[in-house]
């Protein structure tokens, strides 16, 4: 137990460093090198050599940093949770079809405006980018107001979780159909949108994303103790007086809560919050929720900003779709929990 506890702490601390780390590579690189000197003097108001990494730190590598430490860390959470209520290493925050939710939401005002009302609104800046948030925000609330109602009058989780994948084929079908019938620049548009990133966020908009990702990391944390008890099955846990469906429906709004807002603001971010929970129980060898939680939500703070950083490493013309990277990153995850399992089943 002495030993575990030493190697949880050492885990700790690595997470800890590395996205120190992180956060200076991130803000120090891109297509003008910014040294730590300089960055330190910027962020602590000191005397700053150039202007230009002055504008540059904070309007743009600032927040898109910051957006990614907060979406890293809320993806992984939700991910966390969905696999502890369905018992399924595969299931992530996007299962239920909240993503999918959102991009219909997208696809209406992207792809209807443009096709029936002949309006583009990605050609009205900062008005139509705010337009195409709301939009995302309100579908996947839709989605999960939507999957509340069914878990209301579904016991079997496995039934909720088929329902919600069926959803999402729903939404993904309409999405499909005004694809179809969608001029091709509208459809380009939605296309980016889909590919997911960081650097859409100004600050006004993290004003409003800071708060409301942290009140779902803030109720995450306060259903460890529940969790803990999931994690043993539902008749253990019903034995142990758990109202099941209460927790499921607290668990399904906070990751809702995350997800929606996460999808809204960055499109729908892939493979984070499916890999990372399975990378850190590797690292922290644990099922304890005390333990895990605020590891995983470190854990995917440190790959957000990974994947921010390989996307705009020096060389890239502009900057990778962040979803290419957390692709090629989270796929072969992915596989080797799959092949891990069967190995395990033989």
């Amino acid at each position: 137990m002495e030993q575990n506890r030493i190697n949880w702490i050492l885990g700790f601390v690595l997470l800890a460093g590395l996205i120190i780390a992180l956060f200076f590579l991130n803000i120090g690189f891109g297509s003008v090198s910014i040294s730590v000197k300089e960055i330190i003097n910027v962020l602590t108001g000191g005397e700053v050599l150039k202007a230009s990494n002055q504008s540059i730190i904070l309007k743009s590598r600032l927040p898109q940093t910051i957006t990614a430490m907060l979406a890293g860390g809320a993806l992984a959470v939700g991910g966390l949770q969905m696999q502890t209520l369905f018992r399924n290493p595969l299931a992530g925050p996007s299962v239920l079809g909240i993503s999918s939710g959102a991009g219909l939401g997208v696809a209406l005002v992207v792809l209807f405006a443009g096709n029936i009302l002949g309006v583009s609104v990605s050609g009205y800046g900062m008005m139509g980018h705010m337009t195409v948030v709301s939009a995302a925000f309100i579908g996947a609330l839709l989605v999960l107001t939507l999957i509340v109602f069914f878990a209301q009058s579904l016991r079997d989780n496995t039934m909720l979780l088929i329902v919600g994948i069926m959803v999402g084929y729903a939404a993904s079908a309409i999405i499909g159909v005004m694809k179809f019938y969608s001029p091709k620049e509208d459809v380009h548009a939605y296309v980016i949108w889909g590919l997911g990133s960081f650097s859409d966020v100004s600050w006004e908009q993290l004003y409003l994303v800071i708060p409301v990702i942290l009140v779902g990391l803030i109720l995450s944390l306060l259903l460890i103790k529940p969790l803990n008890v999931l994690v043993l099955g539902e008749y253990y846990a019903e034995n142990l007086g758990l109202n099941i469906k209460r927790i499921r429906l607290y668990i399904l709004c906070t990751t809702g809560l995350l997800t929606a807002t996460v999808t809204a603001f960055c499109g729908p971010i892939a493979f984070l919050g499916l890999a990372v929970p399975h990378l850190t129980k590797g690292l922290f060898r644990t099922t304890d929720q005390k333990i895990l939680m605020p590891a995983v939500i470190l854990a995917g703070i440190a790959m957000a900003m990974f994947c921010n950083f390989v996307a705009r490493m020096p060389g890239f013309e502009g900057a990778l779709p962040i979803n290419v990277v957390t692709g090629l990153i989270g796929a072969p995850i992915v596989i080797s929990v799959i092949i891990k399992r069967r190995k395990l089943n033989v």
